[in-house]
């Protein structure tokens, strides 16, 4: 089997394993949140993942960087949602700060990643 550049970078995998935390995090939400924060903080991490995807199939090193600039914005719109989950008690302290640490891992590999692509264009 083909192994495609993205599967092969550290920060795709990390986004992988994050949102399988995502997944078991939002599994004790309210029911009434299906359509509502579990749905949004799902959507937001996968496109933490799925941009960085995107980004490595593009020609050049802006375009790249610019797939990881929409990565970046969604790993923010993801901390949004962990810190509202987190006031809202749907999440405990511990949780909240257990996946805002691989949350800041994550961002620091995106924009790491960033900065070889826009120093090599």
């Amino acid at each position: 089997m083909y192994i495609f550049s993205f599967e092969k970078l550290e920060v795709w995998q990390n986004s992988r394993l994050f949102i399988l935390d995502i997944y078991k995090l939002t599994n004790n939400y309210p029911t009434n949140e299906i359509y509502g924060m579990t749905s949004q903080l799902k959507r937001s991490a996968s496109s933490i993942e799925t941009n960085i995807a995107e980004g490595t199939s593009r020609n050049t090193n802006k375009d790249k960087a610019h797939f990881l600039t929409m990565s970046y914005s969604s790993a923010m719109e993801t901390l949004s949602h962990l810190l509202i989950s987190y006031d809202l008690n749907f999440i405990s302290n511990e949780e909240y700060l257990s996946t805002r640490e691989k949350l800041e891992k994550i961002c620091n590999q995106i924009n790491s990643l960033k900065k070889y692509y826009l120093s090599n264009d």
